[in-house]
């Protein structure tokens, strides 16, 4: 795992997925003083160098400074003990600052404990609540989980106008899953959402296949010699 610059990949304790960490800045998000950066991108280098004493304090002031990827990472620290044992319960308090800092990774964290029932109480609800919010920020994996769920009826009440729509803006950010799935609504349309347009549902395979996606690229194939033969036959 690389805690230390962006994109990172943070594991937290007993979870089977990897975490990616998103740092750019949101908008309306307030700046960290100075010293907070830096103190940030001391930790990062100590950590990387091995050093997990040194970086968890370098996260520890400048998380206290207001420096949102220091409360993450600070978080995953405490997690995975890191520097020092494992502190599960102030982790949560690290990483819900850092989810009300607009941190829309910390966000997503949140929704996927909560989906999991890992470190927290197992609600459905609330996990759609975080992954909407991250989603909201532009947080493709949460725009995914939160699309699945509207999708399948998971938390919340079916709707595949609600699915199509994030699908379809993570899709936009290069999601090759995504486009995929955008690629079938378009391939066989749905009432009310979205109407049947096969030169769009090729233009999103296209973009899945470029992703190396097989399956994509069968389905591309399959639109385009339909098309052919169409072509033929007049």
């Amino acid at each position: 795992m690389s805690i230390a610059r962006p994109p990172i990949a943070a594991l937290l304790t007993g979870a089977t997925a990897a975490w990616l960490l998103c740092v750019q800045p949101a908008a309306s998000a307030p700046q960290p003083p100075a010293p907070a950066q830096a103190q940030t991108r001391d930790a990062v280098t100590a950590y990387e160098a091995g050093n997990f004493d040194q970086a968890l304090r370098g996260f520890a002031n400048a998380a206290r400074l207001g420096n949102r990827l220091a409360q993450f990472n600070y978080a995953m620290m405490l997690l995975r003990g890191e520097g020092t044992a494992a502190r599960p319960q102030e982790a949560l308090v690290w990483l819900k600052k850092a989810a009300d800092n607009q941190m829309t990774h910390a966000q997503y964290t949140w929704g996927d404990l909560y989906e999991r029932g890992e470190l927290v109480p197992k609600s459905l609800e609330e996990a759609n609540r975080w992954y909407a919010l991250a989603a909201q920020g532009g947080h493709v994996q949460a725009q995914m989980a939160l699309a699945t769920n509207y999708f399948t009826g998971r938390g919340v009440p079916r709707d595949y106008g609600q699915a199509f729509t994030w699908y379809s803006r993570a899709a936009s950010a290069g999601d090759g899953g995504a486009q995929y799935i955008v690629g079938s609504f378009y391939e066989h349309g749905e009432p009310g959402v979205v109407d049947r347009d096969l030169e769009q549902a090729k233009i999103w395979y296209a973009r899945s296949a470029a992703h190396g996606d097989p399956g994509a690229l069968a389905k591309l194939r399959s639109l385009l010699e339909e098309s052919a033969r169409g072509r033929a036959a007049r």
